[in-house]
Parts: structure tokens; C-alpha cells; sequence
């Protein structure tokens, strides 16, 4: 019996990476004057790598550090909390809305008694910007958000997932995850969770053979592709 659904956040409550991230990324090099432009097929590249801090790590140590990185952990620390402002104030704008389908989903769960969380590679305060689109009342309905280097080892390994099941106290088979990735996918199936893939810009010619449906969105009326029936009944026969 499913007892929790747990959301992914980019890619799943918010399509962020190409406009929101992205954006993000590029106006924070900007900011401290770095002639770095992260193009939309590039940063498709770099999604590989989980994590906003990785992701810079990995292509610094590919194309070369800028000569103000004499302390690279400090300068990444730095534009990393440069490009997290710039994503709270793009989110806080309206221009990137919640997907269609996680208003209705998170309130037929949490009228059916389903426990709800986050688990995501994404800095605290980026999510934290994404769950006030809900509304407060929404967001309350959430008994955990595990975000960022909360876990030493982020997607695609599953020890945030693992933890997730540690804070709930559940088996994995009793837990349902919406993911839009294969690193989330993978992280989530390797922890024993059934994964609903929820496809977005980034992801939509990925693996999914692992997931237990796949569809471009939850959807609201009358488009409705997942409800939470939908939800309770893959769960059970993936247990």
C-alpha cells in the first residue's frame, strides 16, 4: 500500500533547468564578470552531473578555472549562493509556474492521508523559493524536505532516498516517487521505490525502462494523465 509520495523538484513540480538554472547560472558569471555563457544544448550536458556545485566543479576542471578561483571550494561556494539568489527572485516572479497536475496531486494525497516530501539534489533555498508557489497552506502539507548536501553522495545513488525512507519510517514498496530524470530514477529505484517518470524538457529522450509509467505530465482538468488512484494502484503492483 503506497503511505508516501515523494517528489524530485527541477524538472517535476517546476520545469527549471533551461529557463530558470540555466538563466541563473549565466547572469550569476555575469555578475562577477566571467565570460562564461552555459548555451541550451551545453547545459543539457552538464545535467549529467548532479547538483549545481558539481556541475561548475566539472566544467571549470574541463575548460579551465578563471584566475579569481585561487580557492576554488570558496569561489564555488560564492557563485553558487550568487546563483541561488538569482533563481529565488526568477521563481518569486511568476515566470516559471508549478507543472500542470502538483496542486491537485498534493491535495488528493494529503486528503487521503499520504505523507508527502522532497528529495532533491537542489540547494535549500531554491527549493524552499519552488514549495511557496504552492501557497502556505500547500506547503505545510510537506513533512520533509531533504535538499542539497544534505547526503554525502547525490542521484544517481540512492542515499537520499534511503534517508527518506529513514525519516518515514517506511519500506521503500510503500513509497511512491515522481521523478523526470534517470539519475532520479536510478536513485530512487536503488533504494526499492516504485518511480512514476514525469518527463521534462531535459529528459524526455532518457531511459525510463526502470520507472513503472511514464508520462509528459500529472495534468488537470480535462487532461487529467495520473491520478492518484493511478498512483496507489502502480504502486501495489510494483510491491
Amino acid at each position: 500500500m503506497m503511505k508516501a509520495l515523494i517528489f524530485d523538484c527541477d524538472g517535476v513540480l517546476v520545469d527549471t533547468e533551461r529557463d530558470g538554472h540555466r538563466v541563473a547560472f549565466n547572469r550569476a558569471f555575469a555578475e562577477i564578470g566571467l565570460d562564461v555563457t552555459w548555451d541550451v544544448d551545453l547545459y543539457g550536458e552538464l545535467l549529467k552531473v548532479a547538483g549545481g556545485k558539481e556541475r561548475m566543479r566539472a566544467y571549470f576542471d574541463k575548460f579551465g578555472w578563471p584566475a579569481e578561483a585561487k580557492d576554488k571550494d570558496a569561489f564555488i561556494l560564492d557563485l553558487h549562493k550568487r546563483k541561488t539568489k538569482i533563481f529565488k527572485d526568477l521563481i518569486a516572479s511568476g515566470q516559471l509556474p508549478l507543472r500542470p497536475g502538483i496542486n491537485r496531486i498534493i491535495d488528493e494525497a494529503a486528503a487521503a492521508g499520504i505523507r508527502l516530501g522532497v528529495c532533491t539534489t537542489s540547494n535549500p533555498d531554491s527549493v524552499d523559493g519552488v514549495l511557496d508557489l504552492m501557497g502556505p497552506e500547500r506547503k505545510k502539507k510537506f513533512e520533509f524536505v531533504l535538499a542539497g548536501d544534505v547526503v554525502s553522495r547525490k542521484k544517481p545513488d540512492p542515499e537520499i532516498y534511503n534517508l527518506a525512507k529513514e525519516r518515514l519510517g517506511l519500506p521503500g514498496s510503500s513509497c511512491m516517487v515522481i521523478e523526470d530524470s534517470r539519475n532520479g530514477l536510478l536513485a530512487a529505484h536503488g533504494a526499492g521505490m516504485p518511480v512514476l517518470i514525469t518527463t521534462s524538457t531535459y529528459t524526455i529522450n532518457e531511459d525510463f525502462s526502470e520507472a513503472v509509467k511514464v508520462v509528459p505530465e500529472l495534468g488537470d482538468p480535462p487532461n487529467v494523465r495520473v491520478t492518484l488512484a493511478d498512483l496507489q494502484a502502480l504502486a501495489a503492483s510494483a510491491a
